[in-house]
């Protein structure tokens, strides 16, 4: 009954061995369906004929044949049992070690699929590793062994310990074999090292952690070749890495040792100090209780070497003003040429990554990291490897950040609070920031304006009293035709942050400079650049005409050129919808401050806005907008749309969209404020009968606002009753007399 069964299995093992190489192809992929979707029997010749036949099919001459048959791998694993499993990947383990390249990579790439099936049943796993270790360990302790060998070998078991590694028994014969090849000649040996003994270490008892850690340490000691010390970092930061705050308890034995040679070692040890500094970084990550004692001299550390160029002269502290503006523009013609084999860039790179870390996780420090830190980062904005620059911008921005976040309600004049030491630097950070944007490098004008952005939400204050400088800088970004979109935004974000932030008087003197560009960027063919320019737009509205008394500002220039621009926007539909909801609440701000300055513009415009809530994108847009209309000081005409405007809105209670609801209510009852001796006693019945069931809805925010219209409509209909009233008496005495 068996051999019925399996006949085409049988069938297909025949033709695997023919001499024709397609029809062996043919054959390898029939026998991979089988193995998938087979229904055949096994059993003992069976299992070890098929486990024979797919490893001969591995070692095909012919790549394709040899691709398919590791295919075959997978579904083989979960069909036989777990002895025939074992056998497979000791005849692969043979090959693993053998000299014909070729059979090594192929036999890699099957056991590692044979581990990640394995790993679904968790003794499968175990039991093929304790198959193939004697003969992974030989391929790697054997003093005569082909490197690529040891490779292929540790690249095996560092799978394998991933899968499998917290249930073996043998992990101190595992760490014996692993240590000693940290010192291994080949550099890709050791970094195959450092990643399994990662992968153990998560598995090993604190007393097995110990022992790796001291002999790591140890070899760093002792060792007098850069690139053994180079690795043995690379260890300790892995280490910690897998180990989480574990490894807090040996800072006491590594970070000394760190820092000793970091501070010691000769101008050629670079990455050695990189790799310091990024071990030193993965401390104040992961060992965040037990690195506390620590962090003041990883702080000291990491500031030596932000400014660690031996190739270079730096002398920036004792620039003056003029200096530093003609150094800036020596800087753009000299710094291009750089010598290709300088890479104490890496070490300044990795000192700013690592005070980035510091800043982040440990915002108790940030008095002294004010003090410390901020000048120095500020200096640095002067860095002449762009690549460093990014991460010096990148570890200021954290600063600023972390500032803002932790002094929230913190009284902002004490001469100790954060934001007080950040104001005293702020002239100084615009005149370098201003420098920066001024250079030709577009990736650090962009970066520039993210660190003045971030500055205008911690103290936006400060920054509109220095808006002025950057003025110039900001228009050319805007329109020159060589920036990007990227530093477009920026520069837009930047200037709506400043502008929201301070008296509009502060801006008086320069909106015209501000507002030439911002309108010319409305235009611009990038949505995300014209939706930000509508913004700023609104700001500059706001702006030039805080309130319609008393102004004491000439905005009447101001107005067609922004309506234009606008309208513009408003009435082309072949855009982002972005761009249309901020169209059409821009020109809700324009009407609302405006309305009595446009003249025959306005019954132009309004149906335009009271059109767009008929479309399901931009209605919620265009409800806010009225909103802001009917709530105008100028208290506008809106005749020409208020009936279609108020049945839209009726019509929109019903609505089940939340936002929507609470928009419409709100533009309601402003609309009714405003203009209900305008409005229809039919209109008022409408509205009252939709709200019948809104004040019993659910959501209490929806009753409250739906309770609130509700008395404002029964209040303008006792007035507009009364009035009836008065208007009849009236029209009585004059037919009595």
């Amino acid at each position: 009954m068996a051999n019925l069964v399996n006949t085409a299995l049988l069938g297909i093992l025949e033709r695997v061995t023919a001499r024709d190489v397609d029809y062996r192809y043919i054959a390898t992929s029939d026998l991979m369906d089988e193995l998938v979707n087979g229904r055949f029997i096994l059993n003992r010749n069976l299992e070890r004929r098929l486990i024979d036949t797919v490893f001969h099919l591995l070692l095909d001459s012919t790549d394709q044949l040899s691709d398919l048959a590791v295919k075959c791998v997978s579904p083989l694993v979960n069909r036989i049992q777990l002895k025939y499993i074992g056998e497979l990947a000791n005849k692969l383990c043979d090959e693993l070690i053998s000299k014909r390249e070729q059979h090594r990579d192929i036999a890699c790439v099957a056991l590692k699929t044979i581990f990640f099936e394995a790993s679904k049943i968790s003794i499968a796993a175990v039991f093929i590793l304790s198959c193939i270790f004697p003969k992974l360990k030989k391929g790697i302790t054997a003093p005569v062994m082909n490197p690529d060998i040891k490779c292929a070998c540790l690249d095996i078991l560092c799978e394998a310990l991933n899968k499998c590694g917290n249930q073996i028994e043998y992990h101190v014969l595992v760490l014996n074999v692993l240590l000693p090849q940290l010192s291994f000649c080949r550099s890709s040996v050791r970094k195959k090292t450092v990643s399994c003994i990662a992968s153990l270490a998560t598995s090993l008892s604190d007393n097995l952690l110990e022992k790796a850690t001291v002999e790591v340490v140890n070899l760093l000691r002792n060792t007098v070749k850069p690139e053994i010390a180079r690795t043995s970092v690379q260890m300790i930061g892995a280490l910690c890495h897998s180990v989480g705050d574990r490894f807090g308890t040996y800072l006491r034995l590594t970070i000394p040792v760190l820092k000793s040679y970091c501070i010691s070692e000769s101008e050629n040890s670079e990455e050695l100090r990189e790799c310091i500094l990024q071990a030193m970084e993965s401390f104040l990550l992961v060992c965040s209780r037990d690195v506390s004692s620590y962090c003041e001299e990883i702080l000291h550390l990491t500031l030596k070497l932000l400014s660690y160029d031996p190739d270079f002269d730096d002398n920036m502290e004792e620039d003056t003003e003029d200096e530093i503006y003609q150094e800036e523009e020596d800087d753009e013609s000299n710094y291009g040429f750089m010598d290709d084999e300088d890479v104490s860039w890496k070490v300044r790179r990795a000192a700013a990554k690592c005070l980035a870390t510091l800043i982040i996780s440990r915002p108790e420090m940030l008095p002294m990291l004010f003090v410390e830190a901020c000048p120095k980062l500020i200096d640095r904005f002067r860095e002449r490897e762009e690549v460093v620059k990014m991460d010096v911008f990148k570890t200021f921005i954290e600063l600023l950040r972390q500032t803002g976040n932790a002094t929230n309600g913190q009284n902002e004049s004490h001469g100790s609070s954060p934001k007080w030491l950040l104001k005293q630097e702020v002239p100084k950070i615009v005149k370098y920031v201003k420098m920066q944007l001024q250079g030709i490098s577009v990736k650090t004008k962009v970066a520039a304006f993210s660190v003045l952005k971030e500055l205008a939400v911690v103290l936006p204050d400060c920054v509109a009293d220095n808006f002025r400088f950057l003025i110039p800088e900001i228009e050319n970004a805007l329109c020159d035709n060589s920036s990007t979109s990227d530093l477009k935004l920026e520069a837009l974000i930047l200037t709506r942050l400043v502008l929201a932030s301070s008296s509009p008087t502060v801006f008086y003197p320069y909106i015209e400079a501000i507002s030439r560009p911002a309108l010319s960027a409305v235009r611009d063919s990038f949505y995300k650049v014209s939706a930000e320019a509508l913004r700023v737009c609104g700001e500059i509205i706001c702006i030039v005409r805080p309130n319609t008394e008393g102004c004491n500002f000439d905005f009447e220039p101001y107005v067609y050129p922004i309506y234009n621009a606008i309208m513009e926007r408003l009435t082309n539909q072949d855009q982002d919808q972005e761009v249309k909801k901020c169209a059409i609440f821009c020109m809700g701000l324009v009407v609302s401050t405006f309305g009595d300055n446009l003249g025959v513009e306005l019954p132009a415009c309004l149906p335009i806005l009271a059109n767009r809530m008929g479309n399901e994108i931009t209605r919620l847009a265009a409800v806010k907008a009225f909103a802001v209309i009917a709530a105008s000081p100028v208290h506008l005409d809106l005749s020409c749309v208020l009936e279609h405007v108020i049945a839209e809105l009726t019509a929109f209670l019903r609505k089940d969209n939340p936002a929507l609801r609470e928009a419409t209510l709100e533009t309601l009852n402003t609309l009714v404020q405003g203009y209900g001796d305008k409005i229809s006693s039919t209109s008022f019945e409408v509205i009252l009968a939709e709200l019948s069931s809104l004040i019993r809805y659910p959501d209490l925010h929806i009753s409250t606002l739906a309770l609130k219209l509700s008395s404002t409509v029964k209040l303008f209909e006792n007035v507009k009753g009364q009035k009836w009233k008065e208007e009849q008496v009236d029209s009585k005495n004059q037919q009595g007399k």
